[in-house]
């Protein structure tokens, strides 16, 4: 890949490989924006514009000085993304579960509105492998005691400049469609200067608005949650549900240890039936507790089971709790700017000033 911005509108859309990518959605009157399944990495809409990166994440400038490089990112940033209520969307350990979301993002926005969310999506294979490699291997890194000694400043330097790149390319407001990241989720949004939603907070706080009640009276509201061990020991779904008032139940030591981190190795070894019969397992064991209901929060766990799975119906996936609360700010955006210019409107009336 040369060394210099590679800036261009996307007429058909095939590609071979996928080096980082970077893809940005506009506010368009496209109705069949992400409806077809393309490239497995990518899903990219008849007017987006893609931005290549290299190995580092980095926007790579051209030897020469590069102010038309330049130029030409600030004029596509400028152009494409202006819109109040544009999401930044920071690709975590898989690439599925971030286009997942992303589709979903697109569809369920366009239940009650007649365009979608406009979004720029910032991906990258090399923090993708980084991250999986992290969460898959997890059970290794603590059965060696070596998670104090793992090195995670490489990881967070790159999420932090993802989401420096996403403020710059005019987002304004950040999600992470990936559980582990969330481990460092203070640490990269510290003295961003957008907003940044938490998708433990949002699972949370939509479980806190179901107004739901205990299984016997009462008890406390209990809430399970499983997830790799990586993912648990980080504490932040403990953190923000027990904020909500409810108690939190995990999976026991002997659980983790001949269920969940099994599991993880069954897939790893794409044993998924194996894999499945596990996870079936550790839940039954979080709902014979007495638990309300079981959050899921991890990306393999979640597709393991099939969609008519009884035990499912018992789940609750927090990818699709992060994509609603993207939703409502992204409406609540466009109503705040909406009565900024109404105001700004009135104002110049008043004043019969021509502005």
């Amino acid at each position: 890949m040369e060394s210099k911005v590679l800036n261009w509108k996307i007429k058909k859309s095939k590609f071979e490989t996928h080096p980082s990518i970077t893809m940005v959605s506009t506010n368009t009157r496209q109705r069949n924006v992400c409806k077809r399944r393309l490239n497995p990495v990518l899903a990219v809409p008849p007017s987006s514009v893609i931005l290549h990166t290299d190995e580092s994440g980095e926007f790579p400038e051209s030897r020469n000085s590069s102010s038309s490089s330049n130029a030409s990112l600030s004029s596509c940033a400028g152009s494409l993304l202006c819109h109040p209520n544009t999401v930044g969307i920071m690709g975590g350990g898989s690439v599925d579960s971030t286009l997942s979301f992303v589709r979903k993002l697109v569809h369920w926005s366009k239940e009650n509105e007649e365009t979608c969310t406009p979004f720029v999506l910032c991906s990258d294979p090399v923090l993708n492998r980084e991250l999986l490699s992290l969460e898959r291997n997890s059970s290794t890194l603590c059965s060696r005691n070596a998670r104090s000694q793992f090195d995670h400043s490489p990881i967070v330097e790159n999420l932090l400049s993802k989401r420096v790149f996403l403020e710059k390319s005019g987002a304004q407001c950040i999600v992470v469609p990936c559980h582990i990241s969330h481990s460092w989720h203070d640490e990269v949004f510290k003295g961003c200067s957008i907003p940044s939603l938490h998708m433990a907070e949002c699972v949370s706080r939509e479980l806190k608005e179901a107004k739901l009640k205990p299984l016997e009276a009462g008890s406390p509201l209990r809430i399970g949650v499983l997830a790799t061990d990586v993912t648990l020991k980080a504490g932040f779904y403990q953190e923000k549900l027990q904020n909500e008032g409810f108690e939190v139940v995990l999976p026991d030591k002997a659980t983790i240890e001949h269920t969940v981190i099994p599991a993880i190795d069954a897939i790893n070894r794409k044993d998924m039936e194996g894999a499945r019969n596990l996870l079936r397992i550790a839940l039954q064991v979080l709902l014979v507790r007495e638990v309300n209901t079981v959050i899921l929060a991890s990306n393999d766990m979640c597709d393991l089971l099939p969609r008519d799975d009884p035990l499912l119906k018992k789940c609750i996936d927090p990818m699709d709790a992060l994509v609603m609360s993207t939703i409502k700010w992204a409406q609540q955006a466009v109503k705040e700017e909406t009565a900024k210019k109404i105001i700004s409107e009135k104002k110049c009336l008043k004043s019969s000033t021509i502005c």
